[in-house]
């Protein structure tokens, strides 16, 4: 079985091991965690049953891939601590804004994967970005594609588009959030309670991203196809579409992209 190591312990470290762990990827005894935080490292081991410590460089030692998921103002620090126990392993960061160049500048012998994942990985519903450093060979291209699908959806692309991911699927789920809760809030001034209504907004979500992508037909399509005639879609849509919401999306997005190379300089 593959030896996986998480310098870091965190929520998405947890969600990526119990994806690899459900798809066979690896077994529990075969994955180890590091954390400075002994609560960090008591909750990974509560939810899933695998190997912990404190030192980082036990996380790295003996791994066949090892995951950074620390946060980005400790990744230099991280590094100059584990970089001697580096030998062959494939490094895969998950430390947002943190570029290929900086972390083979830091282990130039390495072999490096650089990840932008997103919240959803909690629940196996992860969108991805990922891009494949100078010293990576097609097994660690199959490797990666293979670890990350197990968790949700991921697509490798050049470096430079990472950002527009964190821009889109990254800050994504925030935007989807506040929407869903625009539409519940609708739905609690037409009359309904606000437990009914926030079911019914998270469910239409659920439930058009689902058709969307099971039945292939475009979102336009899709919008015409609910809107009949002089009905109350037709309604609502004369509303939206006066708002200039879709115009707001769209530079939200480019916004937080902006962003996200602005803190990867």
């Amino acid at each position: 079985m593959t030896k996986i190591g998480f310098v870091g312990s965190g929520k998405m470290a947890t969600a990526l091991a119990k994806a690899m762990v459900k798809a066979g990827i690896t077994h529990s005894k075969d994955i180890i965690a590091s954390d400075k935080n002994d609560e960090q490292l008591a909750k990974i081991r509560k939810e899933i049953n695998i190997r912990t410590a404190k030192d980082n460089r036990e996380a790295v030692k003996n791994a066949d891939i090892v995951f950074l998921a620390v946060k980005p103002q400790d990744i230099g620090n991280v590094l100059d601590e584990i970089k001697k126990e580096i030998k062959n392993q494939l490094m895969v960061s998950i430390a947002a804004g943190i570029t290929l160049d900086f972390l083979e500048s830091k282990l130039p012998k390495a072999r490096i994967i650089r990840v932008m994942p997103n919240t959803p990985c909690l629940v196996g519903e992860m969108a991805a970005g990922y891009a494949l450093g100078k010293k990576c060979n097609e097994k660690d291209r199959q490797v990666i594609k293979r670890i990350l699908s197990a968790a949700g959806i991921a697509i490798e692309m050049e470096e430079k588009l990472l950002d527009a991911v964190t821009g889109l699927s990254g800050s994504g789920p925030a935007f989807v959030a506040y929407l869903i809760e625009a539409l519940a809030e609708g739905g609690i001034k037409a009359g309904l309670s606000k437990d009914v209504a926030e079911k019914l907004s998270i469910q239409t979500f659920k439930g058009t991203a689902k058709l969307l992508q099971d039945t292939k037909i475009s979102p336009k399509e899709l919008i015409d196809m609910v809107s009949s005639p002089n009905g109350t879609t037709i309604a609502g849509r004369a509303v939206l579409e006066k708002s200039d919401v879709k115009n707001s999306l769209i530079k939200t997005v480019e916004a937080a992209a902006k962003r996200s190379r602005e803190l990867g300089r």
